[in-house]
């Protein structure tokens, strides 16, 4: 198995500035736009939310309208189930926290829509816990160095990279990765000869 620190280290050349590319300005931004980038693109739900935060705040999101949230996210995919998701994530905020994200897992994942990537998403970016959130991308490139096999679920993948990586790192790495996989080690045609980590690939089946 390839080492750690040369994972870090190549990531840290690839992507030194790494971050969430979800945009939000407040703690319940991030987590709505987390919810709504299941099975959609950053750049597709930011341009939903900025409609949609213009126009809502956590409270009056709690009482609004389901129709009015849908024609606004339908863009995101899977809009009925999901316009569900906020309006229920925003009433449960209003009433237990007075609007605000709390540094709570167990709270967090009870929420409607919130599973554990979405919840180390959060985690992560708002109060600097150290996850790692299995998302497509971390999941593709884990199997793609080894680092995971090829039928690991999210969960078992998540396990074996906390144990791979230095606890410190986690949060870096999936920021690291998430860029990696979506812009280089992508699902199509990945970019290998851009790829400082091609030589340590191990990788032949780029279908994963």
């Amino acid at each position: 198995m390839i080492a750690n620190k040369i994972v870090l280290e190549k990531l840290d050349l690839m992507y030194p500035d790494a971050r969430c590319e979800l945009n939000y300005q407040k703690d319940y931004e991030l987590l709505i736009a987390t919810v709504l980038s299941a099975q959609c693109t950053d750049k597709r739900v930011n341009q939903v939310t900025k409609e949609l935060f213009s126009k809502y705040d956590i409270f009056s999101l709690a009482t609004a309208e389901k129709k009015d949230i849908e024609k606004i996210i339908r863009p995101v995919g899977t809009f009925t189930k999901k316009s569900e998701y906020i309006i229920d994530i925003a009433k449960h905020l209003v009433q237990d926290y007075n609007g605000t994200v709390p540094n709570n897992r167990e709270y967090l994942e009870s929420l409607s829509g919130v599973g554990r990537k979405t919840c180390n998403v959060v985690l992560a970016n708002l109060y600097n816990v150290p996850t790692i959130a299995v998302d497509t991308h971390v999941s593709r490139v884990a199997k793609r160095l080894k680092l995971a096999n090829k039928n690991d679920t999210v969960e078992v993948i998540e396990r074996k990279l906390m144990k791979y990586l230095p606890k410190s790192s986690w949060s870096r790495f999936h920021h690291q990765t998430v860029l990696f996989g979506r812009y280089t080690c992508k699902a199509r045609n990945p970019e290998c000869s851009k790829c400082l980590l091609n030589e340590y690939c191990k990788s032949k089946d780029k279908t994963i």
